[in-house]
């Protein structure tokens, strides 16, 4: 599983505990661009950076490779999309995993990306 910046930051919330349990249960993976956009927030407390750095501490980071790289730009290519959307989406699929997001209107047009949305299943 690689997560998408968003199941992050839903993870942070206190009452978001179902969530943390679904992660620490897949052990997911995380991309680069999820990991500067989450921790690079401008606004982030004391206890919400904290819970971040030791989330991260246990996560896989996976960096931004050419493959992925290239991947992002295909993507861009079909359809308008963030750069930092572009970039998670190529590192899920150049390392053929499944997205967690709770964003999945914005993936759902990528055909060989499966998607998966925990928090739709835990409400």
């Amino acid at each position: 599983m690689l997560l998408d910046s968003n199941i992050i930051i839903y993870a942070a919330q206190p009452q978001r505990e179902g969530l943390r349990q679904f992660i620490a249960e897949h052990g997911p993976a995380v991309s680069l661009v999820s990991y500067v956009e989450t921790l690079g927030y401008h606004r982030l407390n004391g206890a919400e950076r904290q819970f971040l750095v030791t989330f991260f501490e246990a996560a896989e980071i996976l960096p931004i490779s050419r493959a992925v790289a290239e991947q992002a730009i295909s993507l861009r290519q079909v359809r308008r999309m963030s750069l930092g959307d572009a970039l998670i989406a190529g590192t899920a699929l150049v390392h053929k995993r499944p997205l967690v997001t709770h964003n999945s209107q914005d993936f759902d047009w990528i055909s060989d990306l499966a998607i998966i949305d925990p928090i739709a299943s835990l409400e």
